[in-house]
């Protein structure tokens, strides 16, 4: 224990007469199991694969069941986590049949290197044989793995954010990070409630664009899976009703529709992978009908400040831009 006056940055003891467990410095605990959960249902529905064979893609999150937890032991983040996951998969051959399947990792654990990650891909019950599952077993495995490694680095750096400890002048450092090789005993650790949102500074912008379509057509484009396939040039997940979700651009871009006025306008909360962990914007869209061409207007809230110009830019090229090119809706900039 330091001494009255020495200012060890482990305890504020010049401040406390009791010297306490300032600042989580011995124990404290942060569950990151429902964050996990929906972190991982993310990175994993809408990888897709391709060959000369057809196409896969997972469309899915039927099972993710375990725990997640983020435990700091005297300045050290030690990250516990364990998961049993199934996912469904459907193949499009390029005939145009369909195939339906499973796929499972039961292992996905911090006591597991991610190259020992056990895949199994199989096809539903009275399904034909297929070279798609093939696709699926080897190519779709593979980014599979890679998104769930990404899970785990997501864990490790969007969760943790804020678990730092002062030092005795007031000034923050970053804790160092490791990973623990064993379950740790439930009973030797404080937990404390945590609340995942991170508070950042934001601001708020608008964008106006035309388009030489009708408001239906050009409010279709934001809502039909097929359509937003097209313009983005990738497979997407897009759950075209108020409360569906989406997912695009190989999920770095994501949400859910909140509001949805048929051909007037669109509400949603929309967010980049990067962006702190449960942070969204909300996306205002209200499509006016200008005779032969509708006006576009889109009010972004909420935007982190450090993104802004990322994000303008971002609806422009692979919003705006793509949209005119793929469906013809080219029309002159404000």
């Amino acid at each position: 224990m330091a001494k009255w006056g020495e200012g060890d940055p482990r305890w504020i003891v010049e401040e406390r007469a009791d010297a306490t467990n300032v600042n989580n410095w011995h124990w404290t605990e942060r569950d990151a199991t429902n964050w996990s959960s929906d972190k991982l249902k993310s990175l994993m529905v809408g990888v897709s694969v391709e060959n000369e064979e057809g196409s896969c893609e997972v469309t899915e999150v039927t099972k993710a069941e375990g725990e997640a937890s983020i435990n700091n032991r005297k300045g050290k983040l030690i990250f516990f986590y364990e998961w049993n996951l199934k996912a469904t998969w459907t193949g499009k051959s390029k005939s145009g049949v369909i195939y339906k399947g499973t796929v499972e990792v039961p292992n996905l654990s911090d006591e597991n290197d991610m190259e020992d990650l056990d895949i199994s891909v199989s096809l539903n019950k009275d399904e034909p044989e297929t070279p798609l599952r093939n696709l699926m077993k080897t190519q779709g495995a593979e980014k599979i793995r890679q998104a769930l490694g990404s899970y785990v680095d997501f864990l490790k750096t969007e969760f943790t954010q804020g678990m730092i400890l002062p030092t005795a002048n007031g000034v923050s450092k970053p804790q160092s990070t490791s990973q623990s090789k064993a379950k740790l005993d439930r009973t030797q650790v404080c937990s404390a409630p945590v609340n995942t949102g991170v508070k950042i500074p934001t601001c708020k912008f608008s964008l106006k664009e035309k388009f030489l379509t009708s408001p239906d057509d050009l409010f279709r484009v934001f809502i039909n899976q097929e359509m937003v396939q097209a313009f983005t040039h990738a497979p997407a997940t897009v759950d075209g009703q108020k409360g569906g979700r989406f997912r695009l651009l190989d999920g770095n871009i994501f949400g859910e529709f909140t509001e949805l006025v048929p051909d007037e306008k669109i509400v949603m909360k929309w967010r980049y992978n990067t962006w702190p962990s449960e942070h969204y914007a909300t996306i205002s869209m209200t499509f006016v009908d200008r005779s032969s061409e509708t006006e576009l207007k889109v009010e972004c809230r909420g935007v982190p400040d450090n993104e802004e110009e990322r994000t303008k830019e971002g609806w422009k090229r692979y919003y705006f831009e793509a949209i005119k090119q793929t469906f013809g809706f080219g029309a002159r900039l404000f």
